[in-house]
């Protein structure tokens, strides 16, 4: 019998054909799965997300009852214009729902109390339920003033003091400043920002953000200090120093504020005080500048170790406006100088910075015939170089260079350092 050859051929071409179809099928379920995939994360996407992201700052109070979330997500656009209150353009009040990190509403907090000692401002009306911020009608007084009354004005600062009995806890709030005088000549304005320090521990240091270029900065930063007993509170004291951010330079102080709390009291719920900013209790150089340096004598070696710190507020001696100061050291005994050394010059610099150490061998074993003398002088290559300023320090120096010449006799192996004005060379 002749060999079917066609039956054999076709059953040998089933399983290709099997295999080419799983493949299809299978492509087909993959590209299915990962389009499946893709619509479920697109549709995961446009929903309202379940939580909500809130920015705590540095030294601001974590609690959820006191943290301000935004507005929530996906609101009506209705529901959002009706909700919007009319505030005024310049008290920078945000309108934010106040809730914790759950999402609910907080207990409703307790009534705000005026302080009974509260200096001689505006009196302002805060009445239950409204908000914490200044009316229109005092900023209006506020912006309404001659440039030269604002000169002579500081401003004013409005914060709340709270104690939490459960946490054992001093809350302190600060809202915001009003009126703050310009520190910038060309943008006539400022960037401030406060620093306050519980008093006279001083353990305690906090301080707000730098808001840019306003006169009446909205900072609202609550400060939670803990371990503090309700019975030491009278005797604190608060100290807020109200600051100008400076990137070039050093940070120019506007003013200060202390708060004595003896007699104000916490038990009833928050204190809102309005207090005026008044000018830095620190005497200002004039004329030659100041300067600060460290001393430390050793006994046992006879050697006196001299630091040139830094010096502030030197005067223009150039024309041009810019000065490039140095040190001068010069060590005396029995009025002969028997040693000098120098810093570095400092290049175009009214408040130099040096950090330069000295050691000077003493021929005695007292102090009693010694004397240091300072010299900042102005490096001018054309000329001569000027005598900027004068400092000396001796056991028969005056005033606070003979206190700080006693103290490192008294003290030997010990490093103080004290500010001094600089006199005429």
């Amino acid at each position: 019998m002749a060999p079917i050859t066609s039956s054999e051929v076709g059953i040998d071409e089933i399983p290709a054909v099997i295999g080419i179809a799983s493949a299809f099928g299978l492509i087909f379920t993959m590209s299915l799965f990962a389009w499946i995939c893709c619509q479920r994360k697109s549709a995961k996407s446009n929903k309202t997300p379940p939580y909500k992201f809130v920015h705590v700052l540095k030294g601001v109070d974590i609690y959820p009852e006191n943290i301000n979330s935004k507005k929530k997500f996906g609101a009506d656009e209705k529901t959002e214009k009706t909700s919007k209150h009319i505030v005024p353009k310049n008290s920078l009040h945000l309108d934010l729902e106040k809730r914790d990190l759950n999402g609910n509403f907080p207990k409703p907090q307790t009534k705000v109390r005026s302080s009974p000692d509260l200096d001689s401002v505006s009196q302002h009306q805060f009445l239950e339920g409204q908000t914490d911020c200044l009316s229109p009608e005092s900023l209006q007084s506020t912006n309404s003033l001659s440039p030269l009354e604002r000169k002579e004005q500081f401003g004013t600062l409005i914060f709340s003091l709270e104690y939490n009995f459960e946490k054992k806890a001093f809350v302190v709030n600060i809202k915001e400043a009003c009126g703050l005088p310009a520190m910038d000549d060309q943008s006539m304005t400022s960037d401030p920002y406060i620093k306050m320090t519980i008093l006279p521990d001083k353990k305690h240091k906090v301080k707000t953000r730098v808001l840019r270029k306003t006169l009446d900065p909205a900072f609202d930063e609550t400060f939670t200090f803990y371990g503090i007993p309700y019975s030491q509170v009278e005797d604190l004291a608060l100290h807020f120093m109200v600051l100008s951010f400076d990137r070039f330079s050093r940070d120019d102080i506007i003013g200060e504020i202390v708060v004595p709390l003896q007699g104000i009291d916490l038990t009833n719920g928050r204190v809102l005080m309005i207090k005026e900013i008044n000018k830095r209790n620190v005497k200002k150089s004039v004329g030659r500048g100041e300067l600060l340096v460290s001393l430390c004598y050793q006994s046992t070696t006879n050697t006196l170790t001299v630091v040139v710190l830094k010096a502030r507020h030197l005067p223009k001696i150039d024309s041009s406006g810019l000065s490039e100061p140095y040190v001068k050291i010069n060590l005396y005994h029995a009025k002969k100088r028997i040693s000098k050394k120098k810093t570095h010059v400092k290049k175009s610099s009214p408040n130099p910075v040096f950090n330069e150490l000295f050691v000077f061998d003493i021929p005695c074993e007292d102090l009693r015939d010694v004397s240091v003398e300072f010299l900042v002088l102005d490096s001018d290559r054309m000329s001569r170089n000027e005598v900027i300023g004068q400092l000396v320090l001796g056991a028969q120096a005056e005033g606070t260079a003979g206190e700080h010449w006693n103290e490192i006799c008294e003290h030997p192996r010990r490093q103080i350092a004290k500010w001094h004005m600089l006199c005429d060379g």
